[in-house]
């Protein structure tokens, strides 16, 4: 009998995406042992270990996810995911800072963690999480249920100033601007970098 087999997923970052491998994979006959953001557990008695490598794969490229292939690229993806989770529940308080928050769950230095993203992904930490905070504002604007001031406390934000200018710096346009128009951008989290 073949040993479980652990996948570390690049560019799963939303509760649909589990949804989804999980139901291909029982349907080819691979039995789900865990599945969570970035990471999957599989097994199937019946198969070679070749022929679940496969199939798993078959299933993450037809869905647009790769398999993660050294340390370096999961590192970076488990800095995304944990990046991620912040902004599903709001309001946002972070208690620790992101430094440290990722050296604690991450057990590594941060600086050692700051330069392997910078590495893999060519920006900082820093400034993926700004521009992940920055889908949430206009997620939160086209909702057209919070004030400013209100998304500004639902993220965390010193004053409703301080998140004016950091949406104009990732967007290229204000805040107000971004409400007005008829034309709303925004990113999935796996396409931000």
């Amino acid at each position: 009998m073949n040993k479980p087999k652990e996948f570390w997923i690049k560019n799963m970052v939303c509760n649909r995406c589990l949804k989804v491998i999980k139901q291909e994979l029982q349907e080819l006959e691979v039995t789900v042992l865990s599945l969570e953001l970035g990471r999957l557990l599989v097994e199937a008695p019946k198969k070679a270990n070749n022929e679940i490598i496969d199939a798993v794969t078959s299933v993450l490229h037809a869905n647009d996810f790769e398999i993660v292939q050294n340390e370096e690229e999961m590192l970076t993806e488990r800095i995304k995911i944990i990046l991620i989770e912040q902004l599903q529940e709001l309001p946002l308080h972070i208690k620790v800072k992101t430094s440290e928050l990722l050296a604690s769950r991450l057990h590594k230095d941060y600086k050692t963690l700051s330069r392997l993203f910078s590495a893999n992904q060519q920006t900082t930490i820093e400034k993926y999480f700004i521009k992940l905070k920055i889908e949430k504002v206009k997620e939160l604007i086209q909702l057209k249920q919070h004030s400013f001031s209100d998304i500004g406390y639902l993220l965390d934000y010193s004053s409703v100033n301080h998140l004016s200018r950091q949406f104009k710096d990732v967007v290229g346009m204000s805040m107000t601007d971004y409400k007005n128009t008829e034309n709303w951008k925004r990113s999935f989290y796996d396409e931000i970098i």
